[in-house]
């Protein structure tokens, strides 16, 4: 499969991911919901970087509401770590998607393309709540373009 030409934007974190060999399956890669881990890693260490420990864009919580991966090769166990650049691409009144790009250091290899969406959350009323003025603007500080995920072309082709 050709792999996509990905444009990642300036603003994104991008964190290193070591594979375990419990991250294997019986096909001798990295199984698919390790990927999700390593998504959520990455989502971690890219909010530390943009909005420090104090957490202040996540006064009230975020909840992920849904996650697209588009597998594009195998990755397998290998002693260098993955590459996942994240970065938000879409920000909305209550949600926002974070897009990841799971790479091999030094070389052209993608492993895959995802997408989480997480809505603001208000765990005292126990429901989404709109984003505060100040978080809006904080995710639109690391906005770059979305990726072109095989569901986002699929919708512009009316399926």
């Amino acid at each position: 499969m050709a792999q996509p030409a990905i444009s990642i934007p300036p603003s994104a974190a991008t964190v290193e991911v070591t594979s375990r060999w419990s991250d294997m399956d019986a096909y001798g890669h990295v199984n698919n919901v390790q990927y999700l881990r390593y998504l959520e890693e990455a989502r971690v260490h890219a909010f530390n970087a943009w909005f420090g420990q104090e957490r202040s864009m996540l006064e009230d919580g975020v909840l992920v509401v849904r996650h697209e991966i588009d597998y594009l090769a195998p990755m397998t166990f290998n002693y260098q770590p993955a590459l996942v650049s994240t970065w938000c691409s879409r920000v909305s009144g209550a949600s926002f998607d974070i897009a990841y790009v799971v790479g091999q250091r030094g070389t052209d290899v993608t492993f895959a393309l995802a997408e989480t969406t997480l809505v603001t959350y208000d765990l005292t009323a126990g429901r989404p709540r709109r984003m505060a003025p100040h978080e809006k603007a904080a995710m639109e500080s690391v906005m770059g373009e979305p990726l072109a995920l095989r569901s986002h072309k699929e919708r512009r082709r009316g399926r």
